[in-house]
């Protein structure tokens, strides 16, 4: 089966429609949380997401700041004002949606959540020390987790002790063996320094993960961004890919 993998959209809908045009045929899509937060279009990211086939969605930290779930004072202070602004925005039918959402899952043999198999809505995976312990909380071979906005991977050696990160570029394939931890990027507000959309292909009957990017209109989101009167700094980060 060829399984899109994507996740923190941010309610950037330019980006995550180059995503989906760019991935083409896939016969299901995982989205691993946030999709809202940060960008100018939280409904229309929701709409997409939830319509898409076969749609298996976890919610992010964003997304329960967004309907209440969270406190907002366990954000920095821009991301506070995005979150206050979303939660304005949001629409009842959006809120319902994200409210029916979970945080991590198995699904077809994989776990997938937004942080971590740990801690599934805050903790980030971003390096081999936490990587390790993680391997501690799921029992498939396979993760998948979001969260960071960064492409990487976590293979643990089969002696069980040690644990291998790879940041993985554009068109990339890995083949996928033992137990591992992916991350497909993000599609909204990459991190890396590449500010082109991220996201992943999972062929789960070859068993490879190939991680893409894509460049879209970056111009055309910070227009609306500052339109809605969101912070400054987020619609810079957008050009930079910080």
């Amino acid at each position: 089966m060829k399984i899109l993998v994507i996740s923190d959209i941010h309610a950037n809908l330019t980006a995550l429609e180059a995503v989906l045009e760019d991935a083409g045929f896939v016969e299901a899509t995982w989205c691993l949380g946030d999709i809202v937060g940060y960008g100018p279009d939280p409904n229309e990211c929701i709409t997409l997401v939830r319509h898409l086939p076969n749609i298996v969605c976890l919610l992010g930290n964003h997304d329960k700041a967004a309907i209440g779930q969270i406190d907002s004072s366990s954000f920095n202070p821009k991301a506070q004002a995005a979150i206050h602004w979303t939660q304005k925005t949001l629409t009842v039918s959006s809120k319902k949606y994200l409210e029916e959402l979970g945080d991590s899952i198995q699904v077809n043999g994989v776990t997938i959540a937004h942080g971590s198999p740990r801690q599934p809505i805050w903790e980030y995976i971003m390096d081999v020390y936490t990587a390790t312990l993680n391997f501690d909380y799921f029992e498939t071979e396979c993760c998948f987790v979001g969260h960071t906005h960064f492409p990487l991977v976590f293979t643990l050696d089969e002696d069980g002790k040690s644990v291998n990160a790879k940041m993985l570029s554009s068109g990339e394939q890995i083949s996928i063996s033992g137990r591992i931890i992916l991350n497909p990027g993000s599609v909204g507000q990459p991190r890396d320094e590449d500010p082109r959309a991220s996201y992943a292909i999972f062929d789960s009957e070859i068993n490879t993960w190939t991680n893409h990017r894509v460049p879209y209109d970056i111009k055309a989101v910070q227009a609306r961004m500052k339109k809605a009167g969101l912070p400054k700094a987020h619609i810079q980060r957008l050009g930079l890919g910080w």
